[in-house]
């Protein structure tokens, strides 16, 4: 191949990555509601507008303290070895927080699941 295909080819490649580490790196939209799910049920969809905490305990002794605070939350303690769902912080948006040794997941919505037939 010629040395201006190459060129071309290196070009769209590092436009290619420079638009997707772009996109990636975007603000977050903030979210109305969190459903917070243990061990692959769904146990609890929360308003992220009401400040509240409560804690989610699995049946092998797993145990995570969920917070929510002025329209974001968190995993503000947990039993876990590792913690790193505590590191992620207060969120309001954006990626799931993920507690695996205690299988807890936050999943940010911007709008209500809840339904009238399962309340």
């Amino acid at each position: 191949m010629k040395t201006k295909t190459w060129i071309a080819i290196l070009a769209a490649v590092f436009g290619l990555c420079l638009g997707l580490s772009l996109y990636l790196a975007r603000p977050s939209e903030a979210a109305a509601f969190a459903e917070i799910s243990s061990q692959g049920r769904v146990i609890a969809t929360v308003a992220l507008s009401e400040d509240q905490t409560f804690t989610v305990t699995t049946e092998d002794g797993g145990r995570n303290v969920v917070t929510v605070l002025d329209g974001k939350i968190a995993v503000t303690e947990a039993n876990c070895p590792d913690g790193y769902c505590m590191e992620r912080g207060f969120c309001g948006g954006g990626m799931h927080i993920v507690c695996l040794p205690n299988r807890l997941t936050i999943r940010f919505l911007g709008h209500s699941t809840v339904d009238g037939v399962s309340g």
